[in-house]
Parts: structure tokens; sequence; C-alpha cells
């Protein structure tokens, strides 16, 4: 028999054990220190603050695929190829791999311990060894031992709810990432639009311009007008030209940042879009529903609930150290001098037993830990609340954004219309000699400003349409089947 181990051998010793393991398997479940999760309840309104406005309506919207109410076949397929290229909701994706496999480490502390330690020892004791009790020679030895931990006040099991909750909350972030990653990709195209639009505006302004340098030119060649009408019609007409490679260069980095989203290098996506190409343009009316939506639509509050039942797990796992942890101990296996007694009678031992661990002491760092779970749980709730109000607001701003810039484009129109005639009228008078040239270089820069502000304003109105969508959450499907967490380890590590 191994000289370091004693077996149990007499009867009335296995009759104790069983008991005392049939106690502790019985037990677990029966209690659970620490708080219990409750999800906290919100107060929202009832209605948006915006939502008298004829253009918003309060029936519930359709946020899976959102961006087709442009109908823009170019945008809808940007977005497909964003899902499956940007590097963002990649690294999301291997997030949630990550917190699936912790929950797993986590799920195997549910289950006993293996091991199967093995050696062989060669042994040569001092020769003045006064207790007489050393042995010389080798020493081989196989077995199993096993270790497993009774989970009697919880604290393994508030682990797993942890974790459990770590988990569907990278679920949630992953989500998070894709409605702005799919916001991101439609604001930067509508940017790209509007870009181009402002150069055709430019462009055409432009093209007017030299219009009238040339008629200048020709009064002037003929003694109907001054030096003075040239230059400064010459001088407008540079001013115009200056603003192109401004515009350019937006555009350029425009693309790029398209590319980026996409995964794709710099550049790549010029030959497609390079074009000109329509701007699109906003729905008559657009749904946005009521604010108690965004607490199951919105992907940053449903992330944050979770983060809190984590953090709320957690104080039970720093209350279950005050309590003392029970296992069941046992190994199994055999000892022999020489290889040949491995397996012979006598060379078997086993050893089988409950061990208790209580820490009595600790200079009060376990309750002072306690404190730690505590508020960093008031400090979740809080993230919780504020993410609320802070959707809330996003939402609120979104729609106020979008009113007013609808708003502002019906006026942009009227006054293009009317610098639009203020510019020809000018020009007309000016033909006829009834007025000098500035009253024409005036309805010039006019229609240059307004006619540039308007393009700007037409996509701006709908990139504040994706700014609402956004703030919706939308992107993705609420009732669609989220991945559940495992039940044990093997499960997560997908065997």
């Amino acid at each position: 028999m191994h000289p370091c181990l004693r077996s149990l051998g007499k009867t009335s010793g296995f009759v104790v054990v069983g008991l005392l393991v049939a106690a502790l398997v019985l037990l677990p479940g029966c209690i659970k220190v620490g708080p219990d999760y409750q999800q906290p309840k919100t107060q929202v309104p009832g209605a948006w603050k915006e939502a008298d406005d004829p253009a918003l309506v309060k029936r519930q919207t359709e946020l899976t695929t959102w961006w087709t109410v442009f109908n823009d076949p170019q945008l809808t397929e940007l977005i497909k190829r964003a899902d499956t290229g940007n590097l963002d909701l990649k690294a999301a994706v291997s997030r949630i791999k990550e917190a699936r496999a912790q929950l797993g480490v986590v799920l195997g502390y549910e289950l006993p311990a293996v091991d199967a330690p093995a050696s062989a020892l060669k042994q040569q004791y001092s020769q003045n060894d006064l207790t007489g009790t050393g042995l010389n020679g080798t020493n081989i030895s196989l077995g199993v031992e096993a270790s497993w931990e009774i989970d009697l006040f919880g604290r393994i099991s508030r682990q797993v709810e942890a974790a459990k909750a770590d988990f569907q909350a990278s679920q949630e972030d992953k989500t998070d990432v894709m409605v702005a990653l799919y916001a991101q990709v439609a604001q930067t195209y509508l940017t790209v639009r509007t870009l181009q639009a402002r150069i055709a505006a430019t462009q055409e302004n432009i093209e007017s311009q030299k219009g009238v340098l040339k008629l200048t030119q020709s009064r002037f060649k003929w003694g109907l007008a001054t030096d003075l009408d040239v230059s400064q019609a010459q001088t407008v007409l540079g001013s115009s030209q200056s603003e192109l490679p401004p515009l350019r260069s937006d555009l350029s980095q425009s693309l790029n940042a398209l590319a980026l989203l996409l995964g794709l290098p710099p550049s790549s996506l010029n030959p497609e879009l390079m074009r000109n190409g329509k701007l699109p343009t906003p729905p008559r009316k657009v749904a946005v529903g009521v604010p108690a939506d965004l607490l199951r639509q919105r992907p940053d509050i449903r992330r944050a609930e979770r983060q809190l039942a984590a953090a709320t797990a957690r104080i039970g796992v720093a209350t279950a150290d005050l309590y003392p942890r029970f296992s069941l101990l046992g190994s199994l296996g055999t000892a022999a001098r020489n290889g040949g007694d491995l397996f012979a009678g006598g060379s078997t031992f086993f050893s089988i037993g409950p061990s208790m661990s209580w820490n009595l002491f600790a200079g009060g760092s376990i309750r002072a830990q306690i404190k730690v779970q505590d508020a960093q749980a008031e400090q979740a709730l809080l993230t919780y609340e504020n993410t609320v109000l802070s959707a809330l607001k996003e939402a609120e701003d979104a729609m106020v954004a979008f009113q007013q810039e609808k708003l502002r484009q019906q006026y942009l129109r009227a006054t293009v219309l009317a610098s639009r005639r203020s510019l020809k009228l000018a020009i007309r008078l000016y033909k006829e000699g009834l007025q000098d040239f500035q009253r024409v270089l005036d309805a010039q820069r006019t229609l240059f400003d307004f006619d540039n502000a308007l393009a700007a304003s037409r996509g701006q109105a709908a990139i504040n349409l994706v700014n609402i969508y956004q703030a919706l959450g939308g992107g993705w499907d609420p009732a669609a089947k989220r991945e559940t967490p495992p039940n044990n380890a093997l499960e997560a590590a997908g065997l």
C-alpha cells in the first residue's frame, strides 16, 4: 500500500462517508446567497414629443430593413456587402465566441475535476536518517484523483448566472455594432451623393457665370461696359471655381470611408460610385412608434440590462466566500516498488471523503469585496438608466432635426427659384442698360450660395432620417431568436 495515503478499511468508515456525501449532494440549490436579479422598472413617456407632426406616424415602424424606404438598390447592395465584410462586425462576432467559451469555463466548475497522476521515482535517503524510515529504491504509482466542489451556498451557480448574462450581453453588443454599421454605411453613402449634387450645382453655376463673363467681355469690346465689369465677373467665376477642389476632396474621403466600412481598400468603390447618382429622397411619412418600443428595440439598452444582471450575480459570488466550501475528494490507484507488481494484489490504494475549507479571517477583505460588487452593481444600474435616457434623447433629437431640416428645405427651394428669376432679370436689365453690373454680381452670388445650400439640405434631411432609424434601433429584427446559452461545458466547447 502507498505509504503516503490511507485507505478506508472499516465498514463503518464507508457508512459515515456515504451519509456525508448524500447530505452534501442533496443540499445544493437549497441555499443561494446574494440578491436575486430583478429587471429594473423604467418609466418612459407614452408618446414622442414631436409626434404631432403629420410626417411622423405613431404606428410601429418596420426596422428590419429600414433602408429600403429610400428605394435605392445601390444603398441596399452596399449594406449587404458591409454585413459580410466589415471588420468591426467580425470582431463583435469574435467577442461572442469569447463569451461563450468563458461561459464554458464556468460551467465546468459544476462538474468533478479528474486528474490522472503517474510517477516513477528512484529514491536515495540519507544514511544518517535517525528515524530509520527511509527506504531506498524505486517507487512507481498510477492512479486517478477526483475532486468535486459541492455548491452548497450557490457560489458556482452565481458564477454561471453572471457568465450567461455576459454571453447575452455580447450578443447585444454585436447587434449594436450592426445597427451602427448600417447607419454609418447609409450616412456615408448619402454624404457621397450629397457632395456629388453640390458639385453638380456648383458646375452649373460656373457655366452660367462663364456666360456672364463672355457677355461683359463682349460689351466691353464694344464700349458698352467697363473693364471693372469684366474684372468683377472674373472674380465671381474664380470664387465659384475655387469651391470645387474642397468638394472633390471631401467626396474622395467619403468614398474611402465607405470602402473601409465594407472592409475594402481605399478607392475600391470609386468605379461604381464616382458616376453621379440620384440623391435618395426620404418618404413623406415616417413611422416612429412609441418610446416604450426602445426598451426592446435598442441593443445598447438590452446590453446594459444584461450587464446589470451579471453584476448582480457577482454579488452572490462574493457573498459565498463568507461561508465554508465543501468538496468531495477521492483517489484510486496502484503503487509498487517495481513495474511487475503494479497490478498485483496488495498494490491498490484508494481514498474518499468530504473536505471543508472556511476562511474564518481575511482582514475584512471578503466583506470589502462584497461592497465592491455592490458598488459595481449600482454603477451598472445607473448605466442602464442613463442608457435609456440617452436613447430617448437621441430619438427626440433626430426627429426634431428631421422635421426642421425638411422645413428648411422648403424655404430653400422657394429661395432658389426666386434667385434664378432674379439673376435672369438682372442680366436682362443689364443688357438693356437699365441697371449696373453690381446687381448681376449680387444675384450670381445669391444663387450660388442657395443652390449649394439646397443640395446640402436635401442630403442632410435624408441623413437625419437615417439618424431616426438608428436611434430607434433599426437594422435588425427584435423578434429574431437569439442563440441560447449552452447548458454545460461540453456544449459550450462545441463537443
